[in-house]
């Protein structure tokens, strides 16, 4: 089997920056507070110092030019953004050494530019096959799209499809199996089907007593916490848990809750260990620089996906089919706005809703999603402008999912202001922001 040339990230300069990753981390959340002051400048210099005494002792005080590089990647990281766990090879590696070990991995699954895989399969590392989520491997099928079972061309790996009808491991799957990875990208909504794929995944492993090991990633969404709990009467594969449409957790923090809340079957609890991110506070701000997947192309449909999602089951466009998915929306009446597109065929949305349909509606590029949160306005919008009540839905029962509850839609077509409907949820958000904060590995 041809095995890519895979980077491994693990030169000696990363080990003295890691050694001082505490001292760097306090220098960044002064900065963050815009607290530069000459105490932080005194902190800075103590930290060269530090890094001096380093290379000192790993032999290279004479090599100033390396130590200037250090100081200057120092500085860097002060400022960066998350370390994720998957970058932290000198973490994890040693555990995955001479096991036979499963991959649950897309294209978000990456070190720097080289994919997970083929950092493992070029360290030596026995990995036997991979289980893909929707959208595939590589991040190309369209969603809710069929997954066939093949093999990866570029590393000869099986390839097993946790999407369709098969979106929970069997025992004949993990067979043979010491320890499962996860890492994928999420962007924290309960709907968004990675984290019903992880769920799926820790029960299997529990069940068939396999490892699981997560290299956790930040959430962009993981600022704040927001609408409706899920009743479990309406779970689905968009939404399995009774968690709201915001979790606010990453991967390995929704881990933790559905090992503690024992939410598998049987009350059974996963072999969990989490790889946590470096560097990373829930309020942060976290640009993604790889498409999670292929309707969600950049951080401005990643900050308005909680709030546009609820709009694929009804009469209204949610960019499926342009260049700005999840950043537009319209629908075929013009009473919806000024701002007009056409739906057509494209990768990732081959046949998307209202093809070949002029659209009027909004443009929302320019939204700060910061400042909106998960927001109901533009549901109630399309909702009122179109005039439609109950065939406003499309599938009233989808909705109903996405949703986790009926009370949202009964609510709308009862005329209910967002303030009403908001107010309606309150209790049970309020219970679940007290229970996640048991489960939490990072700041608020």
């Amino acid at each position: 089997m041809h095995v890519p040339k895979a980077i491994v990230p693990m030169p000696t300069y990363v080990t003295v920056l890691e050694n001082e990753v505490s001292c760097v981390f306090r220098i960044r959340r002064a900065t963050n507070k815009g607290k530069f002051t000459v105490i932080i400048f005194i902190k800075i210099i103590g930290y060269l110092n530090t890094l001096i005494q380093s290379a000192k002792k790993m032999g290279m005080a004479r090599n100033y030019k390396l130590i200037v590089v250090l100081f200057l990647m120092g500085m860097q990281v002060v400022f960066a953004q998350a370390i994720p766990g998957a970058y932290q090879t000198q973490r994890y590696f040693p555990l995955l050494k001479g096991k036979s070990v499963g991959l649950v991995v897309n294209h978000t699954s990456v070190i720097g530019s080289t994919h997970l895989a083929d950092s493992l399969l070029h360290a030596g590392i026995q990995v036997k096959k991979v289980f893909a989520p929707e959208h595939g491997f590589r991040g190309t099928a369209d969603a809710g799209a069929h997954i066939d079972n093949e093999v990866d061309k570029q590393t000869g790996l099986p390839l097993i499809s946790l999407y369709g009808k098969h979106k929970k491991p069997t025992p004949e799957d993990l067979q043979g199996l010491d320890i499962v990875v996860f890492d994928i990208q999420d962007v924290g909504a309960r709907f968004y089907t990675f984290s019903s794929t992880l769920f799926y995944v820790m029960e299997a492993c529990a069940e068939n007593k396999v490892k699981l090991l997560i290299l956790d990633r930040a959430n962009p969404n993981g600022h704040y916490v927001d609408g409706p709990v899920l009743d479990r009467k309406f779970a689905s594969f968009v939404g399995l848990n009774p968690i709201p449409v915001v979790h606010g957790l990453t991967m390995g923090e929704f881990a933790g809750m559905i090992n503690g809340e024992k939410w598998l079957a049987n009350g059974l609890s996963c072999d969990l260990q989490v790889i946590d991110c470096q560097l990373y506070i829930h309020r942060d701000i976290v640009p993604i620089t790889i498409a999670p997947s292929p309707n969600l192309p950049n951080d401005q449909s990643i900050g308005l996906y909680p709030s546009l999602c609820l709009l694929e089951p009804t009469l209204v466009s949610v960019g499926r089919g342009t260049n700005n998915q999840f950043q537009v929306l319209g629908t075929p009446n013009p009473a919806a706005g000024s701002y007009t597109f056409t739906p057509v065929p494209t990768p990732g949305a081959m046949d998307p809703p209202l093809k070949g349909s002029l659209c009027y509606g909004l443009d929302l590029r320019e939204v700060n999603t910061r400042e909106l949160g998960f927001s109901l306005k533009y549901l109630i919008h399309f909702f009122q402008a179109t005039g439609s009540k109950e065939s406003f839905f499309t599938s009233a029962s989808f909705f109903d999912k996405l949703a986790g509850t009926d009370s949202l839609r009964l609510m709308l077509m009862a005329g209910k202001s967002e303030e009403e409907i908001r107010a309606s949820w309150q209790p049970a958000l309020n219970t679940y922001k007290k229970m996640r904060k048991r489960y939490l590995i990072y700041r608020d």
